[in-house]
């Protein structure tokens, strides 16, 4: 059987192909640098994050970005020994315009090196590339419509591509507006048989998600929407624990068998909050006799939680240890930096062998230089520890453990300086970046070496501290944890999820150094 999600914390929008008996999934990564998450399996059960296609500033420079603007919802395809990657980079959103650039990068190993980018088109996002059985290719995004009154998801448009200069060809083409659920967004386009389809997103990327089909005889239209949409949907039941299904991508196995990769949320129970964001969950589905897809699931159209596996043989992938010493010359996949480029003049495992070490720079709320370190978290259930050695000299000079959504909601255990006792640890929070201590008073730390911890049980996150790292002491009170959740960032709605990360700032221009002898990332048993 097939658990889900396959791909669990912060995975969304998942565009899914297969190469020969490998599958390969692409999920969107927003403010996060690199760019573009990809992950192999060979059974459809077991998969492996093998990096990221973006990891040049060249290809993608997120300095400024919004939050949860930069990368959205890219389509990895493959054609003639070659892997296309499409994708938006979002510089402006959620105010009424929307500046969304789209690109197109190429390699002949999912692993890279990727190309230099070819710049597409503006004015709309989540492009996919479609490879049609004559040789031609084409490109299918949603259009964004800002003027006040119209809807802002018009529909999905269609534009010839040539692969070989890299650029769209012929004119712009207006094929579908919806089937009246709206939001239309997320298009991939297939063919199979005498018929075109089209699979779109629709009813927004929160709790009245859906995957809707429809299908054309020519790839230009028109389209008439399948009878029995949606294909997939949470809306209907908000006891499902599969929510927010919707943004569907559609793989044929090697054993002539079909999937619906999407993109799914798991509230915490009882509330309507996902702190570990949107995540990406595999559905059976089969075509009925009208030619048209059905999901393969007990109750269609929600998402099963458990999934019938293909006929494929089992290929699990070993477990990564839960303590990284920071002993290689490179950061592991797990880990992405907040919107610059990783540089040795701010974040090296070199400098100090053996420790990562992070020169301190922007302020915590910077849209652009900070100096973080992040990995996801992929359970409500998990605790996150480090050691840390800093000696600020400023209170402007801090570092840390931070449990964080974005630069406007996050929890901070700080060790900075005190103009009254000196080197100190502190908890500040941020809740849509009004910031607030979360500690009675500053905590003297004499010991060059701090471990810092926290403990996420559902809801309740706890922070601790420790000298020696084997007794700690509890650092605040228990706190909220659903604050770092898509449904409680400032507008609204956020695409990301919450994040464990290592931190450096010093406002005061010093780029003073902090070290970190280890992360340790645990997946704990959930509380009876």
């Amino acid at each position: 059987m097939i658990d889900n999600p396959i791909l669990r914390g912060f995975h969304p929008d998942p565009s899914i192909v297969r190469v020969g008996d490998d599958y390969y999934i692409a999920t969107s990564t927003f403010e996060w640098f690199p760019g573009v998450r990809l992950h192999h399996s060979r059974d459809l059960r077991h998969w492996r994050p093998v990096g990221y296609a973006l990891d040049r500033r060249s290809q993608l420079d997120l300095l400024g970005n919004p939050r949860s603007g930069g990368v959205w919802a890219p389509c990895l395809t493959h054609a003639s020994g070659v892997f296309y990657l499409v994708y938006t980079d979002v510089k402006c959103w959620g105010r009424g315009f929307v500046d969304a650039h789209n690109y197109l990068v190429t390699a002949t190993s999912i692993e890279g090196p990727w190309s230099e980018p070819a710049a597409l088109n503006r004015g709309g996002f989540d492009p996919s590339l479609f490879h049609d059985t004559d040789g031609r290719a084409w490109l299918v995004n949603m259009l964004w419509d800002h003027r006040p009154g119209n809807n802002q998801f018009p529909g999905i448009v269609l534009q010839e591509v040539d692969l070989q200069q890299r650029r769209l060809i012929g004119e712009r083409r207006w094929i579908f507006s919806g089937s009246g659920r709206s939001c239309t967004e997320g298009p991939h386009l297939y063919r199979r048989g005498d018929y075109y389809y089209l699979l779109v997103a629709e009813g927004g990327t929160a709790y009245e998600h859906a995957a809707t089909v429809a299908r054309a005889r020519r790839i230009e239209g028109p389209y008439e929407v399948d009878p029995g949409a949606p294909l997939l949907t949470s809306v209907h039941d908000p006891g499902l624990e599969l929510q927010k299904a919707g943004h569907g991508c559609l793989v044929e196995t090697a054993t002539g068998e079909w999937y619906l990769a999407h993109l799914c949320g798991r509230p915490l129970p009882g509330e309507r909050r996902c702190i570990l964001g949107r995540e990406t969950a595999l559905q059976r589905v089969r075509w009925t006799d009208s030619g048209w897809l059905a999901l393969d699931a007990p109750r269609p159209p929600a998402p099963a939680a458990r999934v019938q596996a293909p006929r494929l043989p089992a290929h699990p992938f070993e477990a990564p240890p839960a303590r990284d010493d920071f002993d290689r010359d490179a950061l592991g996949v797990d880990y992405q930096v907040l919107r610059d480029v990783p540089d040795e003049r701010w974040i090296s495992l070199r400098e100090r062998p053996g420790f990562l070490r992070l020169r301190g720079r922007e302020s915590p709320q910077s849209l652009h230089r900070q100096s973080v370190v992040g990995r996801r978290l992929q359970s409500i259930h998990c605790r996150v520890e480090t050691c840390l050695e800093f000696e600020p000299t400023s209170y402007q000079q801090m570092a840390g453990l931070m449990c964080m959504y974005d630069d406007e909601n996050f929890f901070y255990a700080l060790l900075s300086h005190d103009e009254r006792v000196g080197r100190s640890l502190s908890l500040l929070g941020s809740e849509h970046g009004k910031l607030t201590w979360l500690t009675d008073r500053p905590l003297p730390v004499a010991s060059p070496r701090l471990h810092l911890r926290f403990d996420l049980a559902g809801k309740d996150l706890r922070f601790s501290c420790s000298t020696d790292g084997e007794r700690f002491d509890e650092l605040g009170p228990v706190l909220d944890a659903s604050l770092l959740s898509d449904e409680r960032t400032s507008l609204g709605i956020g695409f990301t999820g919450a994040f464990a990360a290592l931190c450096a700032h010093d406002l005061t221009g010093a780029f003073s150094p902090a070290d970190f002898d280890y992360l340790d990332y645990v997946e704990l048993p959930p509380k009876r």
